[in-house]
């Protein structure tokens, strides 16, 4: 069974719930370390969010996600229809606990989902352009970037399906750029380009409260048990 902390990721609980629960769970860690979770839930942001395709390297797959913790970047999208999203324990160090991994069994699926939440669908590719780093349009609306495999790119389907097309210019010889350092060139020039000409980047404070909720168990050893005592000893409310 699943943690209350990764429970959260996906349970509706009401502000008054959250609210008890965090300030009760704060009082079990530092203030450094309440400082460095509100800093760092401040940065976080959905305006861009990130799709692999059947990123088969685990080696690949952690670098994805350290990027998107360094940079602020919440929720990854994976499809997973050929092999599944694996990151690496000893590559990701723990930043697996910080972002969030939603899984599709297709393309289409995941395409779908993010269409249907109003994200634009932002195509890498070095072969085709209609927009670098530097030159693409933040400001029209939030987006999902998305990355292919290392050698075979992204699909056909997604190419059919993008709304823009964002390549990083290369001067050298050959196209010498694998994809997780493609990602963290991109994933680091947008977010900071986000922040400095896009009102509304940030989190809503409803998510900033479940996510700062999340994160603040997941900082407490044996959380569930301390939490399980505080319900039942009628510290906390159990009710909604």
């Amino acid at each position: 069974m699943t943690n209350i902390a990764s429970r959260l990721r996906t349970e509706e609980h009401s502000e008054k719930w959250l609210k008890e629960r965090l300030d009760y769970m704060t009082k079990f860690i530092t203030e450094e370390r309440k400082e460095v979770l509100r800093r760092t839930v401040d940065m976080r942001t959905h305006y861009m969010r990130i799709l692999t395709e059947n990123m088969f390297h685990p080696q690949n797959a952690s670098a994805i996600m350290r990027h998107c913790e360094a940079f602020g970047v919440q929720q990854i999208h994976t499809v997973e229809d050929k092999c599944r999203f694996d990151p690496s324990v000893n590559i990701v160090r723990g930043t697996q606990k910080w972002v969030d991994v939603e899984h599709h069994s297709t393309t289409a699926e995941a395409l779908a989902a993010l269409k249907a939440e109003g994200y634009r669908i932002v195509a890498t590719t070095p072969h085709r352009c209609s927009a670098t780093p530097e030159t693409f349009d933040v400001t029209k609306g939030k987006f999902a970037l998305v990355f292919g495999t290392e050698h075979a790119g992204i699909t056909d389907e997604v190419i059919a399906a993008a709304d823009d097309f964002l390549m990083i210019p290369m001067c050298g010889m050959v196209e010498s750029l694998n994809v997780s350092a493609s990602a963290a060139i991109l994933i680091y020039m947008l977010t900071e380009r986000i922040r400095q000409t896009v009102e509304g980047w940030q989190l809503t404070d409803a998510e900033k409260l479940k996510l700062l909720t999340r994160w603040t168990m997941s900082s407490v050893r044996d959380f569930e048990g301390i939490l399980r005592h505080a319900e039942e000893s009628g510290i906390l409310s159990t009710e909604e």
